[in-house]
């Protein structure tokens, strides 16, 4: 199965290209970066791909993973983060799930077993987990929620599959309330069907939106953390990117135009980045 995301079809192209560029910032990561000092920012390839990693170690330094645990990493992509778990963790069974199996092809590549844990890749979908009640420790979803038909229902899910005591993580561009209608003008309206090269992305969930949703299905929230900042040399870094690619310029001309735009209403603090932790019950 194919989800609607040109930027994805996008990178898988110019990785069958043997792009070096490409390779080296979105060939294992597919997020944006983090910059522990943004200032000091170099936004080179070497650079961003860091950053990328980065975000990953964030995420998952806010799920408290430890070796051991069970942990899903649902719209796993290429399996950065799976390969990131597999690295620094022994004993550990990481699964990552995503609807796109050419992504989990090249996840399964790329990302081998070591430290005596368990890698698994499989197709599926987020919002209906193919998995039994209660057998993981951690759920994980890195910049990816947006694209899922169903907020509710993947909380749902993720909350049926977590052990008590469980985590879900996850990272999302977060409105502003008072930027919460534009917001949705921007999922919905037909207009702006040329600006969708990253896919349909539902920008309109806002922190008391997370905290309700949170509250009806069961869970607790830990980690409410606003990365914005962290983030915003990654506007930077892909016009860049997107001006050495010469071959694409009828499709990059609309990315740049999307990067202008995400970067201005970071800095406006309008659209903001969040890493988001929620715990289920122990009882």
């Amino acid at each position: 199965m194919k989800q609607d995301l040109p930027y994805f079809d996008f990178i898988l192209d110019l990785l069958a290209q043997n792009n070096p560029s490409i390779a080296k910032s979105f060939g294992r990561h597919v997020h944006w970066g983090y910059w522990r000092e943004p200032e000091s920012a170099i936004c080179d390839d070497d650079d961003y791909a860091r950053a990328a990693e980065q975000m990953t170690l964030e995420l998952c330094g806010a799920a408290q993973i430890e070796s051991g645990a069970c942990v899903l990493d649902a719209g796993c992509g290429f399996g950065g983060t799976v390969g990131s778990l597999n690295e620094r963790h022994n004993g550990t069974k990481l699964i990552g799930l995503n609807l796109d199996e050419r992504q989990l092809g090249r996840a399964r590549q790329l990302i081998l077993p070591i430290n005596d844990n368990l890698v698994e890749f499989c197709q599926g979908d987020a919002c209906q987990l193919p998995f039994a009640d209660n057998g993981f420790d951690r759920v994980l979803a890195v910049e990816c929620i947006f694209h899922f038909p169903s907020r509710q229902r993947f909380f749902e899910e993720a909350f049926r599959v977590l052990r008590p005591g469980g985590i879900l993580a996850l990272s999302d561009l977060v409105p502003l309330t008072l930027f919460l209608p534009l917001a949705r003008l921007v999922t919905e309206a037909p207009w702006l069907a040329r600006f969708r090269y990253f896919g349909r992305c539902d920008v309109s969930y806002t922190i008391g939106a997370y905290r309700r949703l949170a509250a009806r299905v069961g869970f607790s929230p830990l980690v409410e953390r606003n990365i914005t900042r962290h983030t915003l040399p990654t506007y930077r870094y892909l016009p860049k990117l997107l001006r050495s690619i010469a071959a694409t310029q009828g499709e990059t001309a609309v990315t740049a135009d999307l990067v202008v735009i995400l970067r201005l209403l970071g800095a406006l603090a309008l659209l903001n980045y969040y890493l988001l932790v929620f715990r289920k019950p122990l009882a």
